[in-house]
């Protein structure tokens, strides 16, 4: 799929129709920032949000749990939302590869050809430079 046109109709809205668990990789404490608000609205939509920050590990963001990497999450996850640079997203592809994750979504200006191959070629959904808080209300 060409992750930088448009997706096919009906793609986005039955991804985050079918998903119920999220790891937010990013996720920030600091309400300033842009990943903070998206957790809060997912959250606050019903999803599971697992937040996934090793700065941040064993503390709470929001009330939630905060893990340092998707290797340490005890569940499943159905979507991996990362909130990080491009270049880190071929490394974060092959850690939800790992986990069992069914989706790879990267945020608006996080984009990366070779992690959207890695993530179809195992079998996962990818958005790519998108929010789903901002696609959740479209």
């Amino acid at each position: 799929m060409n992750h930088r046109e448009a997706y096919p109709e009906g793609y986005i809205a039955g991804i985050l129709s079918d998903v119920k668990t999220m790891a937010m990789v990013g996720a920030s404490p600091d309400p300033s920032r842009p990943s903070h608000g998206v957790l809060r609205v997912l959250k606050d939509q019903g999803y599971n949000m697992i937040p996934v920050n090793p700065k941040q590990a064993g503390e709470q963001i929001l009330g939630l749990d905060v893990v340092a990497s998707l290797a340490d999450i005890d569940e499943p996850v159905d979507m991996v939302d990362v909130f990080r640079v491009s270049e880190a997203l071929p490394g974060i592809a092959k850690e939800a590869i790992d986990i069992g994750a069914g989706v790879l979504w990267s945020q608006l200006g996080v984009y990366s050809e070779e992690a959207a191959r890695l993530a179809e070629e195992a079998g996962l959904r990818v958005v790519m430079n998108r929010c789903p808080k901002i696609e959740l209300f479209r």
